[in-house]
């Protein structure tokens, strides 16, 4: 490879790289923008929350609102500190998941237009992400980790 595409694509690293966390924390920051008032406005208004759980023929809607509302709270906080993300980001795909089953999808429909027309659908791919390639640097998973490795004893 020619010397100066070399010293190019060095230059365009060293010009990304302290760049690269900022992807992991806009959108850790968008979806704790979502779901904890999305959390929090459940919470504060159960016996509605209930009521439709109970006209989507959920079980148990008077467990589930609760422990729904809850998470969604619990999980944006999560997200918002970047802790447990992958666990929250796993508990919140869960979530949408049964939303888009009982809510959201209608049989029949274009799954395409379903697909590109959904806010669900957007932020189970954005958690995806989360999941699997963690809350990134600016996050107390990342100040956690680093934390342990400092402390793990140097095996020879």
């Amino acid at each position: 490879m020619p010397n100066h595409i070399i010293r190019g694509c060095d230059w365009l690293h060293a010009v990304l790289a302290p760049a690269q966390a900022l992807p992991a924390l806009a959108t850790r920051g968008i979806l704790a923008w979502v779901f904890i008032p999305a959390g929090w406005g459940k919470l504060h208004d159960l016996d509605s929350v209930i009521g439709y759980f109970r006209q989507l023929h959920i079980p148990a809607p008077e467990l589930q609102a609760p422990v729904v509302a809850a998470l969604e709270l619990l999980c944006g906080v999560l997200l918002a500190l970047g802790l447990a993300t992958r666990v929250a980001s796993l508990v919140l795909i869960g979530i949408l998941a049964v939303a888009i089953v009982t809510a959201v999808w209608e049989p029949g429909s274009d799954p395409r237009a379903f697909i590109i027309g959904t806010d669900e659908v957007a932020y189970i791919v954005m958690l995806a992400w989360l999941a699997t390639a963690g809350a990134g640097l600016v996050s107390l998973d990342h100040a956690i980790g680093a934390w342990r490795r400092r402390q793990a004893p140097i095996s020879e």
